[in-house]
């Protein structure tokens, strides 16, 4: 063979390499946006966009952010600053809080 054609051998290996990787990647994202969605009652979308600011706000890459959360998921432990930036996106978006998370105190009633 010809160098050109073991480089373009090796650049197409590359490529199905890279493609490899991010169709696992996309796999264990969507996993997270499922857990998200049903965690806080959100749509997809919205599941997505809180992946991102969590990303976004810790500087954790958004595929490390969602291995977080599915371990989370399984074991039960995420780190404070992941839960914090997860907590925080989850009041932006929807209704409810995290599993595990201190109930804030109810607000006084208007007859006490």
């Amino acid at each position: 063979m010809r160098e050109t054609e073991l480089q373009r051998i090796a650049e197409l290996q590359a490529e199905v390499d890279q493609l490899k990787e991010a169709m696992a990647s996309h796999a264990v994202v969507d996993q997270a946006i499922g857990m998200v969605v049903a965690l806080g009652r959100v749509s997809p979308d919205e599941g997505w966009e809180i992946l991102k600011e969590v990303s976004q706000h810790t500087n954790i890459k958004l595929r490390n952010i969602a291995d977080l959360i599915l371990v989370w998921g399984r074991r039960g432990d995420i780190p404070p600053d992941v839960r914090a930036a997860l907590e925080d996106a989850l009041d932006r978006h929807g209704p409810v809080q995290v599993p595990g998370s201190p109930r804030p105190a109810p607000a006084p009633s208007e007859a006490d």
